[in-house]
């Protein structure tokens, strides 16, 4: 894989998430999430704050890449890059690495905001490795989620799918309504509860134990996992189809 090649795929893949407005429609909901945070009290917003960020990793990362690989159908993109020389890894890894990057962004809007205006403290290193590689692992799901939608509406209804199962249950977890003591281990088998703990691990007063580590192994070794074993295997098939083959 050469690095110049992979470099203007990614940045061809970050053009095109700006063509579908994808960047934009990204940098609007994170303005319009800290008007909102913008006017919660201190208690609330340092509970909600992490859940914001969680969302953006993780349902928005899995639409975005959703409706770029929904245009491209649509106009037959992949088709065309079949064609050149780049191979089927490279044209994966750079729609991932791009949307990270595009992710990223977005995620550190809401954090910069936050800090001017709400003054809080946060170790910026571990909230960024957690928000990374739960933005990773997301990409790469929703890459894969993508190459089962029929159309636009599919591909909505399988992503209120993931966020009715995996996100419900952390998202009740983290705002106490769960309380058993069974939930934390029951828990550790949804990314999103993963992604949560590593999230939290860059806010201040987090308690650092045995599960934010089994969580930053999960999401490491699943995105790998994932990536080798089911996307890269499954995109030549979803290239032809697309194509029309």
């Amino acid at each position: 894989m050469k690095a110049n090649r992979l470099w203007i795929l990614v940045k061809g893949e970050l053009s095109r998430l700006h063509k579908y407005n994808v960047t934009s429609i990204s940098f609007f909901v994170a303005i319009l999430w800290a008007l909102i945070l913008y006017f919660l009290d201190a208690d609330v917003f340092n509970s909600v704050l992490p859940l914001i960020l969680l969302v953006d990793a993780s349902m928005m990362s899995i639409m975005y890449i959703g409706s770029v690989m929904f245009f491209e159908k649509s106009e037959s993109t992949i088709s065309t890059m079949l064609v050149t020389p780049s191979t089927n890894s490279e044209l994966v890894l750079s729609k991932v690495v791009a949307n990270i990057i595009h992710n990223m962004l977005a995620s550190t809007l809401i954090i910069i905001a936050f800090v001017f205006i709400k003054n809080i403290e946060l170790n910026y290193l571990l909230l960024f490795v957690g928000i990374f590689l739960a933005t990773a692992f997301h990409t790469v799901l929703g890459l894969f989620m993508a190459y089962f939608q029929k159309n636009f509406t599919g591909m909505l209804m399988q992503i209120m799918v993931v966020v009715f199962v995996l996100m419900i249950p952390t998202v009740l977890y983290e705002l106490n309504v769960l309380k058993a003591a069974f939930w934390e281990y029951l828990l550790l088998i949804n990314p999103m509860q993963a992604a949560s703990e590593l999230i939290n691990g860059g806010f201040k007063g987090y308690d650092f134990n045995w599960v934010y580590f089994v969580s930053l192994a999960y999401l490491v070794i699943g995105t790998i996992l994932l990536y080798v074993f089911a996307v890269i295997p499954k995109f030549k098939d979803y290239a032809i189809k697309q194509s029309g083959v």
